[in-house]
C-alpha cells in the first residue's frame, strides 16, 4: 500500500499562536510529522513575508509549499481581482507549487480568458476553493466556472473544501461528484453547528473520516488532502504525526511495485 500525501494548513494551529510564533517555526515539527506540504496563510502573517528567508527555510524542510489567500478571484464588477498578479508573483518566490484563492463574485459574463494572460507558465497553479460565502459556496457558479476554463484550455484547478459546502447548504457528495475533476487539492474540515447556531469546524469523528472515504473516491487518486480543523495539544508533534497518518490511509493506494 502506498500512502497519500498529506498538507497542513497553518491556520489549524490557531491564529494567536502561529502569529506569536510564526509561520516559519512550525516547518521542522510539520517535517518530523511526515507531512508532504505546508499551507502558508497571508492573513496570519502580520506583514510581509521575507520570501528569500522563507523560501530557504521551506527547501530545507524539504516541504512541498502552498500559498493560500483570502482574495476573491472575481470582484463583484466582474474583473479578475487586479492584485491577483502580485499574490501569484508572491507564491512563485517562496517556491510555492500553487496558490490558492476563493471564488468570488463569477457570473456568466466574466472574460475568464483574461485569466490566461495572468497566469505565470510554469507555476504557481492557480487554484480556486468553495468558500462559506454564498457567490462562492455553490455548486453551480464553479461547475460553470471550471467548464468555461476548460473550455478555454486554461490550466487551472479546484481545492475542493468539505466542510465549507454546509456554510451554503450545499451537498458534499453532490459537489465531489458535479466537479471531482477539476480537484487538485482537498481541505478536510468536520463543521458542527454551536449553542449560537454559529458553524465551526471540527475534527473529524469516525463516520465524517467514512463519509470523506467515499468522496475521495470522485477525484484523482492520489490527490494531496489538507487537515484544516482545531489541532490543539501540549504535544503537537505526535497530534500532527497522528492526523497525517490518518488521513494519508483515506482512499489509500495498493502499490504493483
Amino acid at each position: 500500500m502506498r500512502s497519500n500525501p498529506v498538507s497542513i494548513s497553518l491556520s489549524s494551529y490557531g491564529a494567536t499562536l502561529v502569529r506569536q510564533r510564526g509561520q516559519a517555526h512550525f516547518l521542522g515539527l510539520l517535517a518530523a510529522a511526515g507531512v508532504a506540504r505546508v499551507e502558508f496563510r497571508e492573513e496570519l502573517f502580520d506583514s510581509a513575508p521575507d520570501t528569500a528567508a522563507l523560501a530557504n527555510a521551506i527547501a530545507a524542510s524539504k516541504l512541498e509549499c502552498l500559498y493560500s489567500t483570502p482574495l476573491e478571484l472575481w470582484t463583484e464588477q466582474g474583473l479578475p481581482d487586479a492584485r491577483l498578479t502580485q499574490k501569484l508573483a508572491l507564491a512563485r518566490a517562496l517556491g510555492a507549487v500553487a496558490l490558492k484563492v476563493s471564488l468570488g463574485h463569477y457570473n456568466d459574463r466574466c472574460d475568464v480568458g483574461a485569466l490566461a494572460t495572468l497566469i505565470p507558465h510554469g507555476g504557481p497553479v492557480l487554484l480556486v476553493e468553495n468558500d462559506q460565502t454564498e457567490q462562492g459556496g455553490r455548486i453551480e457558479p464553479m461547475r460553470r466556472f471550471f467548464q468555461r476554463a476548460d473550455d478555454l484550455g486554461l490550466a487551472l484547478g479546484m481545492t475542493f473544501d468539505i466542510g465549507n459546502w454546509q456554510w451554503q447548504a450545499q451537498s458534499a457528495q453532490q459537489a465531489a461528484r458535479t466537479l471531482g475533476r477539476w480537484v487538485r487539492y482537498v481541505h478536510c474540515k468536520a463543521v458542527e453547528r454551536k449553542p449560537d447556531g454559529r458553524l465551526a469546524a471540527v475534527p473529524p469523528h469516525v463516520e465524517d473520516l467514512q463519509a470523506w472515504e467515499a468522496l475521495l473516491g470522485e477525484f484523482t487518486p492520489g490527490v494531496v488532502r489538507a487537515v484544516e480543523y482545531p489541532l490543539v495539544s501540549d504535544d503537537l508533534l505526535t497530534l500532527t504525526r497522528a492526523q497525517v497518518a490518518t488521513l494519508s490511509k483515506l482512499g489509500e493506494e495498493v502499490s504493483h511495485a
